[in-house]
């Protein structure tokens, strides 16, 4: 029985150093900080949740920056999200050629996709983002960051996986996720789960000689996605251990809940409950202000902020 999926909940990437992060999501793609917490199986590095107004799921961008951490640069290839979609309103990549040209970011404009224009860049660590123009998207965006509304991201679009077989992937997320193939053109094929729209949807590239992929700064680490609650996080569980796959126990994200598995490709996804969200400790203004601590570590405060590396906010 398949499990519905909503949608993307979010994506998460290890990048270089904390305030390159924050200058170029927050300055430059004028996305909101909704969340300054730290890596819970690293507290000394930071995790920057980066949104719009209140991070709903779908539109959620993190990151672990690991500079003096000792951890090398990765290598895209097959197992891997090798691009992330954010998704602006039609007409806007002119707004956005010319703010990244000012900015002195390189800019690629692709070849049109299922119908789609998209610009491609790259963040200081070496991620592949790409701002897709679609009309579709009725998502209030977040313009607090200097982008006006009619080119401000709505939130994610699509994220693109690599993979050298893309069939055993379709058969498990179709299957058990309850996605839906939606279109296909030569390598690429786009599911969507909880509708065809921005937000909700995938792409898997087929490469068969690709190059395997290697985590490291400038890679996704995995990407998440929503379900209901924590009842249906829990059966779909069951039914991954009954397939034979290795699953983590639920784990409590403060935000969500959330279990990790590693589709057929090697991808690394994360299924993450829609409650309690980001207002569970801060209020909807205050987002993003104060460094929050899981309610485990706040006796340990002062050690952590002292380990943090030093940054400024706009």
């Amino acid at each position: 029985m398949p499990h519905p999926i909503l949608g993307l909940h979010h994506v998460t990437a290890t990048v270089d150093e904390a305030q390159a992060d924050l200058d170029f999501s927050e300055r430059l793609l004028g996305l909101r900080l909704v969340k300054r917490t730290v890596n819970f199986d690293n507290h000394s590095v930071y995790h920057f949740y980066y949104g719009t107004a209140a991070g709903v799921p779908g539109t959620i961008w993190t990151t672990f920056p690991y500079r003096g951490w000792d951890v090398p640069p990765g290598r895209h290839g097959a197992g891997q999200v090798v691009a992330t979609g954010l998704s602006v309103p039609a007409g806007a990549l002119d707004v956005w050629r010319a703010r990244f040209g000012a900015a002195g970011v390189c800019a690629r404009d692709d070849a049109p996709r299922f119908g789609e224009r998209s610009l491609t860049v790259r963040d200081p660590s070496g991620l592949v983002l790409e701002l897709v123009e679609d009309p579709r998207d009725r998502r209030t965006p977040w313009t607090g960051g200097g982008v006006g509304t009619e080119a401000a991201i709505r939130g994610l679009h699509s994220v693109t996986l690599l993979l050298r077989t893309r069939a055993p992937t379709v058969e498990l997320l179709t299957g058990l996720l309850g996605f839906e193939v939606v279109q296909e053109t030569g390598a690429r094929t786009r599911l969507a789960a909880g509708g065809d729209a921005p937000g909700h949807l995938v792409d898997l590239v087929e490469a068969p000689d690709a190059p395997a992929a290697r985590n490291g700064l400038g890679t996704v680490h995995h990407v998440a996605f929503a379900i209901a609650g924590a009842d249906e996080q829990l059966r779909l569980r069951t039914e991954l251990l009954r397939l034979g796959r290795d699953v983590t126990e639920v784990r409590d994200r403060t935000y969500f809940q959330s279990i990790y598995f590693r589709e057929p490709g090697g991808v690394l996804f994360e299924v993450a409950t829609t409650a309690p969200g980001f207002t569970v400790d801060e209020p909807p203004d205050g987002l993003g202000q104060a460094l929050r601590l899981p309610p485990w570590e706040e006796p340990h405060r002062a050690k952590i902020e002292a380990t943090l590396p030093p940054i400024r906010r706009p």
